[in-house]
């Protein structure tokens, strides 16, 4: 199977050099970072004009090994709550990227619950976007990125920490480098001054690495945090594969591209080790 874009010309541009200039205007700084070695981190998935510097500066800092983990949040209804993806490529603008079908297996069978799906990726924008990033970034080495996409629906807190568990015996029992990456943005669609306030504190527990908090202050505090599902299943893997910090990257809403601050959706990018 090869999966064709969604979102190319739309969240991010179609045009192969076009999207390879923007990706490294988002990563390429006067003084580079120095790379990191990384458990984890969560990026945002809005269009690249809106939150692309704050996926950029996270990418742009982290040592990316070979073996990806892309978990977002399924926007769209249709398909299985807990969908995975084995066999196969996804296509860009800049190529095909190769799925995992080697640590799908092996989640799969430690978690009978995430099910083989196309239709819950076939028009999700949350990973795809992440892709362009990992691809250009992986340089001379992009052809060996394996990667394993896993969207969710709504899902209890229970179920999310089983999945985060999972995923962090499958990473074991590899025993190869690989990076988990979580894909969300924050509160929506709320006033610059009230989505600060709220996304300041689910990142509180997410800097604690609180997965039972984050889930707790989401629901409490009415936060609109499309993918704190996947935060929740990354930051239970992280901790269980010995993460012990968390740093904020970066942080901005829409309002700081577009001036509008009635009605904003918030990014964060973090890294956790």
């Amino acid at each position: 199977m090869i999966r064709s874009p969604a979102v190319a010309g739309s969240f991010y541009p179609a045009l192969p050099a076009q999207l390879e200039r923007e990706v490294d205007s988002f990563t390429t700084f006067a003084e580079p970072p120095p790379k990191q070695r990384a458990i984890a981190c969560m990026v945002p998935h809005a269009g690249y004009i809106y939150s692309g510097h704050v996926a950029g500066a996270v990418f742009a800092r982290i040592e990316l090994p070979k073996r990806i983990l892309l978990i977002g949040p399924r926007h769209y209804p249709g398909g299985a709550r807990m969908a995975i993806l084995s066999e196969g490529s996804w296509r860009t603008p800049l190529g095909e990227a190769e799925l995992d079908g080697k640590f799908a297996s092996e989640l799969k069978r430690l978690f009978p619950p995430l099910k083989e799906d196309e239709v819950a990726h076939e028009r999700e924008h949350s990973l795809e976007v992440q892709l362009p990033f990992l691809q250009r970034l992986c340089g001379d080495e992009k052809a060996a990125l394996r990667f394993t996409p896993i969207v969710l629906g709504p899902l209890p807190y229970e179920e999310l920490a089983a999945l985060g568990g999972a995923v962090a015996s499958a990473i074991g029992a590899l025993r190869e480098a690989a990076l988990i990456v979580a894909s969300s943005d924050m509160n929506h669609y709320e006033s610059d001054e009230i989505t600060r306030s709220k996304d300041r504190k689910a990142i509180e527990e997410l800097l604690a690495l609180d997965a039972r908090g984050l889930y707790d202050t989401v629901r409490r505090e009415e936060i609109s945090m499309c993918g704190y599902g996947p935060a929740i299943v990354m930051l239970t893997a992280a901790r269980l594969l010995g993460a012990t910090r968390a740093e904020l990257v970066r942080y901005a809403t829409s309002g700081d591209i577009n001036g509008d601050r009635s009605a904003v959706v918030g990014y964060a990018g973090m890294i956790f080790h």
